[in-house]
């Protein structure tokens, strides 16, 4: 069973958490990552591109010259695919991108990214992260004690809280996202990844 340092604000260790060997110390099944990633970014995918076949466009219902005699070849609509201003042959039409994956897959790719985390040593657990009031200096503040200032940071909290939220928002590297919202792309994208002892246990319950 691993065990990791649980830190303060002030990335001072204040306890020892036993982490669960079936969420945090499985086999890494990289193989899982390709089709949960893919499949959360066809989810992302709007679909809406869409184009005008001949039949759409509107015109052409009048010859656009004679059949004979011109010299050009034979057209029946200027509305033609060949034309400018025609239609397009084979062009996007609104659809539906995203697929689903077994549900054992989604939380076997999850738990496997979180134990490549663990093993990276690139997880950090805190005791909890609160802030008094909506200032992003404050959470600047603390990511500098963290040593996550110039890291590409993601930071999971058990619930939506407003102040961390809107006082990391404009800080380009760092995501915050409550447990519920955890995934397999953003574990895989941010090189550090911050959870509070809250979160922990909420991740370990819903993936156990």
């Amino acid at each position: 069973m691993p065990s990791v340092d649980i830190y303060n604000s002030d990335k001072k260790v204040v306890d020892k958490l036993s982490l669960n060997d079936e969420v945090f110390d499985t086999e890494v099944k990289e193989y899982l990552f390709y089709d949960v990633v893919r499949m959360q970014q066809a989810k992302k995918r709007s679909g809406t591109a869409s184009t005008k076949g001949r039949a759409e466009v509107r015109g052409g219902g009048k010859k656009p010259y004679r059949q004979k005699g011109t010299g050009r070849a034979r057209a029946g609509s200027s509305r033609s695919p060949l034309w400018v201003g025609g239609g397009v042959i084979f062009g996007p039409k609104p659809r539906d991108y995203s697929f689903k994956v077994l549900k054992k897959v989604k939380k076997a790719a999850l738990k496997s990214a979180l134990t490549k985390k663990l093993r990276e040593d690139k997880l950090i657990v805190l005791d909890e992260l609160k802030i008094p009031e909506i200032k992003t200096k404050l959470f600047v503040e603390i990511l500098d004690k963290l040593g996550c200032d110039n890291k590409m940071t993601l930071i999971v909290i058990p619930e939506q809280d407003r102040n961390l939220e809107l006082s990391s928002r404009n800080i380009r590297k760092v995501k915050m996202l409550p447990a519920r919202g955890l995934n397999v792309f953003d574990v895989l994208k941010y090189d550090t990844l911050v959870v509070t002892r809250p979160a922990v246990e909420l991740i370990e319950k819903a993936l156990s």
